[in-house]
Order: C-alpha cells, then sequence, then structure tokens
C-alpha cells in the first residue's frame, strides 16, 4: 500500500487528462441516499421520477470497490437535519409542500432526519468499517461539517466526486473544493440529476474554459477511465515492488 500511495495515475478527462498522486487522492461520494433515490422517498414526494438517478449506482459502486481494493481513502456524505431541526433554516423547511418537508413523516420515518431509514445510504453503496461519514445540514460538503480537516488530516489535494444530485449537493460541493485549493474531477456517469438536461449542463460547466490544467472548477472523467487508471496504478507499484 505505501508504495502504491506514492504512484502517479493518469486519467482521461475532459478538458484535459489530469495527472494524480493516488496516495493523495480521495473518492467522495454524495448523498446516495434512500430519501432521494428510493420510491416514498423525499426526491420522490417532491414529483421527482427516481429513476432517474438508478443509472449513476453501477458506475459509482465500480469506483467505490477499486478504492477499496487499493487501500485508498473514501469518504461518504449524506444531507440531512437533527431530530430537533436546530440546524434546519426555516427558510429550507417552508420550501418543501405542506406534508413533505424536511421533519415531517414519510414512508421511511422523518424526511431528511438523521437516523430516519431514508436518511440512510443505499445498501448497494453503504460505507464499510474505516470511511468517514460526513452528515451535512446544506447543499455542500464542507458546510458547517469537518471533511477539511479530514481530508487536510489525512493529506489530501485531489478529490474524485460521485453522488446526486449532479447540479446540486455535487456541484456546490465541486465549487466549495475548488475555493480550499482541492483539485476535483467529478466521474460523471456516478452522478445524475431528476434532470437529466441539468446533468449535462452541471458537467459541461466544471470542464468549462480550461485546458490541460482543468476546467474553471476541475475536471470531469467517466467511471471506466477512473477504473483504467487505477489498474494502471496498482500496476506500477506491483513492479515497482518486485523491483
Amino acid at each position: 500500500m505505501a508504495r502504491l500511495a506514492e504512484t502517479v495515475a493518469r486519467i482521461g478527462a475532459q478538458p484535459g487528462p489530469v495527472t494524480l498522486t493516488l496516495g493523495r487522492t480521495a473518492l467522495l461520494i454524495i448523498d446516495m441516499q434512500r430519501d432521494f433515490l428510493e420510491p416514498g422517498g423525499f426526491g420522490e414526494s417532491l414529483g421527482n421520477d427516481v429513476g432517474l438517478l438508478a443509472p449513476a449506482i453501477a458506475p459509482c459502486a465500480a469506483v467505490l470497490e477499486a478504492f477499496r481494493a487499493h487501500g485508498l481513502l473514501v469518504l461518504h456524505t449524506r444531507e440531512g437535519h437533527r431530530p430537533d431541526l436546530a440546524d434546519a433554516p426555516p427558510a429550507k423547511i417552508d420550501r418543501g409542500p405542506p406534508g413533505a418537508r424536511i421533519g415531517d413523516p414519510g414512508p421511511m420515518g422523518r424526511i431528511l432526519v438523521r437516523g430516519e431509514p431514508g436518511h440512510a445510504i443505499i445498501d448497494a453503496l453503504a460505507p464499510i468499517a474505516g470511511e468517514p461519514v460526513i452528515d451535512k445540514p446544506g447543499k455542500g460538503a464542507f458546510y458547517q461539517t469537518d471533511l477539511d480537516l479530514i481530508l487536510r488530516n489525512r493529506g489530501i489535494d485531489t478529490l474524485l466526486v460521485c453522488g446526486v444530485t449532479t447540479e446540486v449537493c455535487v456541484h456546490t460541493t465541486v465549487r466549495e473544493a475548488n475555493d480550499r485549493g482541492y483539485r476535483a474531477v467529478v466521474v460523471g456517469d456516478a452522478c445524475a440529476s431528476y434532470f437529466p438536461e441539468f446533468h449535462q449542463v452541471a458537467l459541461r460547466m466544471v470542464a468549462a474554459q480550461g485546458g490541460e490544467r482543468g476546467g474553471i472548477f476541475g475536471w470531469v472523467t467517466d467511471s471506466a477511465s477512473v477504473l483504467a487508471a487505477l489498474a494502471a496504478g496498482g500496476a506500477a507499484a506491483l513492479r515497482t515492488q518486485v523491483a
């Protein structure tokens, strides 16, 4: 693992390939929660087709499995609030329709409340021991959380970002990461939106106005490119160990 941590990998991406050190790279999986992805959850209660998020699950799971196999850092986020809603701004609660607001009872328990069934990450991507879970009260993963502290303590400078929804929590987190000096690489097919056109435009925004050193907010890649880069990095580390 020590050799792999020092390994440099090159990932095909837009607007150009990104070179990263594996030991300084973390996988950040945004809000793959039952309330957003499963029927009966908060997302569906707002009139959304949750089936539009399903295609992101398998690519996300493939990247997650590869990161685990290589012993690289994986972090998960969950959007939700304290049971007493003390951390939920009234303006955020009031935006929901009556009966489907944050804190209201739903088929999966109280909507977007920590500890309720709907707040949990879906089984296919459930965290395992040693993977930090960031509970966030807002859209961005850095807002009012200890994510930045965890990343800096681990020497992380690059984030591979997956999750939902592309134009809201993923995009907000990428913008926050950019402002804090991190490099962000969005794994496009491991993200999704209830509005496919928003997904496409959000990805274009990340990679826009850039070149070999990245777009205005970072890079956009796909799961196949990530898996290929990790496989090549693992092979290079093995050759170094044998030598």
